[in-house]
């Protein structure tokens, strides 16, 4: 069977499945999906989870067998979560899981969560939980498919919006679902129950209409031009300093050279990432950065690009820091423009 991410919260009445597979780029809607069979699990009286993260090539698929072989200590049943980011399992994880779909125990429920996924991913370990249970892929949201995505989260929350507020919300937010989360979250306790239109809209979320250096920064690693340049337009116009941007964009350069360092040593990127405290939900931008821009000394140039931007932003060096900063945030979103560091 396979569902959409929002369709799990809606199946609470029914019993679990021995199996779930929820993967897909789109962190908010695995999450929330995960979550929805999690409470479904306690809702039966699951009080036992177990968590394995099998996030890199060292992790010991022995363990999760023995997990499905093992009884339940606490209760009757219990829920074992395998977190595997790459959604690839390899040959022996895919027999772990197969084995388990031919003959699943009575006393488990698997839950798989993913970050990536597409038609390479599939195989038969994939088909066997698709025939004992349910695959939901959390593909992202299209710019285009966001207006229907918020209506229908407002309408949950209880809110009604018009045509034209729900547009508004959906240009603020950025294609951000987490930040589009947040901010409806927010209209529910300040709406008081009234509709919303456009001028509702523009007063109750003004604050969304601000674009922080922390959306900057993942917007320069995710690879998204178009969306740094408003973000820079927007944080000029409201009167931020480029000084006060510098210390957490330098941070994300500085992370990323690591990373990339790592990289092409061949070592543990993951184990890396987590060292740094960057979690399966911030991982993604950085990835693509890494695709993008795989050579330890392009990380190298950024951070040095960043410390002359951040001495003219100090009146310590010569130069117009903004257009210094959209150069090299330009840079490191999109590959092509490296050149425009050349000739500066």
């Amino acid at each position: 069977m396979e569902l959409r991410p929002e369709q799990l919260a809606s199946q609470s009445g029914q019993p679990l499945q021995p199996a779930y597979l929820i993967a897909g780029p789109e962190t908010l809607r695995v999450l929330e999906a995960a979550d929805a069979v999690r409470a479904r699990a306690r809702a039966e009286g699951i009080g036992e989870r177990e968590v394995f993260d099998a996030d890199g090539r060292d992790f010991d698929w022995n363990q999760l067998e023995q997990s499905f072989n093992a009884p339940s200590l606490f209760s009757a049943r219990r829920l074992v979560e395998v977190r595997m980011p790459s959604g690839k399992p390899g040959k022996e994880g895919a027999e772990v899981i197969s084995a388990f779909c031919a003959n699943p125990p009575p006393d488990v429920v698997l839950l798989i969560t993913a970050n990536d996924w597409s038609k390479a991913h599939h195989g038969k370990w994939a088909d066997a939980i698709a025939r004992i249970g349910t695959i939901s892929v959390a593909w992202a949201i299209k710019p285009h498919e966001l207006p229907e995505w918020i209506e229908r989260r407002l309408r949950g929350k209880g809110l009604r919006a018009d045509a034209d507020a729900v547009q508004r919300l959906s240009e603020r937010v950025e294609g951000n679902l987490l930040a589009a989360a947040q901010e409806i979250d927010k209209l529910a306790l300040l709406s008081g129950g009234q509709a919303l239109d456009l001028a509702a809209m523009e007063s109750l979320v003004a604050d969304a209409a601000r674009y922080d250096v922390f959306r900057l920064a993942e917007a320069t690693l995710a690879g998204q031009p178009a969306a740094v340049g408003r973000m820079l337009a927007g944080l000029r116009g409201e009167g931020e300093a480029v000084a006060a941007l510098m210390p957490i964009l330098i941070k994300e350069l500085l992370r990323t050279a690591a990373l990339a360092r790592v990289q092409a040593r061949g070592g543990n990127l993951a184990g890396e990432m987590k060292a740094q405290g960057i979690w399966e939900s911030r991982q993604a931008p950085f990835k693509r950065a890494l695709a993008r821009h795989a050579e330890p000394r392009r990380w190298e140039r950024f951070v040095a690009e960043a410390s002359k931007v951040d001495r003219i932003a100090k009146g310590r060096g010569e130069g117009d820091a903004w257009v210094a900063l959209e150069r090299l945030l330009l840079a490191v979103s999109e590959a092509r423009a490296v050149r425009l560091l050349v000739a500066s």
